[in-house]
C-alpha cells in the first residue's frame, strides 16, 4: 500500500493534505517517511501530531484549530484506531463546523467531508472498515461514537 500512496492520493485529487498520526508514530519514523512519499508524488503536507490515545474533545478540536488556516484538502490517518478515530473527528469539523458533539450518533453531518486515506499500523480497533469515531468529551469523559456515511475512508 505505502509505495502505492502517492498515485492513489493523486487519484482521489489530493493537494494539499493533513497527515494525521500520533505521536508515537512520528518518533518512530513513519510520519516523515509518509510525507516524503506523499511529497514524492507532488502533494502538500501538512503534519498534525498534538493528540494522544482515545482522543478527546480537546484533541479534536486542537486538529481543527490547526489544519483549518491551512485549507487542506484531504486526510491521511496513519497509525492505530486512535490516529484514525482522531482524524475523522478533526474532518467533521472542519468540513461542517460545530463540535464533536453535534456528530454523536449518525448521519448528522450536513456537508460532504474531506476524502481521506487511512494506513493502520494495529490490528482491532477496524477503525479504518468503518465510518464511526469515538472521540470522548474532554469535561464529562463519556465516550462518543459520531458516525456518518461520509467519515468513511477512501481507501486503508
Amino acid at each position: 500500500m505505502l509505495a502505492r500512496l502517492p498515485s492513489l492520493a493523486r487519484g482521489l485529487a489530493f493537494r494539499r493534505t493533513l497527515l494525521v498520526a500520533d505521536p508515537g508514530i512520528r518518533a518512530a519514523g513513519h510520519v516523515d517517511a509518509t510525507a516524503r512519499l506523499l511529497e514524492s508524488g507532488g502533494i502538500e503536507v501538512h503534519r498534525f501530531h498534538d493528540f494522544g490515545s482515545n482522543p478527546d474533545t480537546r484533541m479534536v478540536e486542537r486538529g481543527r484549530d490547526f489544519a483549518s488556516p491551512l485549507e487542506v484538502d484531504s486526510m491521511v490517518a496513519l497509525g492505530g484506531g486512535s490516529s484514525l478515530d482522531c482524524a475523522k473527528g478533526i474532518n467533521f469539523l472542519l468540513t461542517n463546523g460545530g463540535r464533536v458533539q453535534d456528530y454523536w450518533g449518525y448521519g448528522k453531518a450536513a456537508r460532504p467531508l474531506l476524502p481521506m486515506i487511512a494506513i493502520p499500523t494495529t490490528a482491532g480497533t477496524g477503525s479504518e472498515a468503518q465510518s464511526y469515531a469515538l472521540i470522548s468529551d474532554a469535561e464529562t469523559h463519556v465516550k462518543m461514537a459520531c458516525g456518518d456515511s461520509k467519515a468513511a475512508f477512501r481507501a486503508a
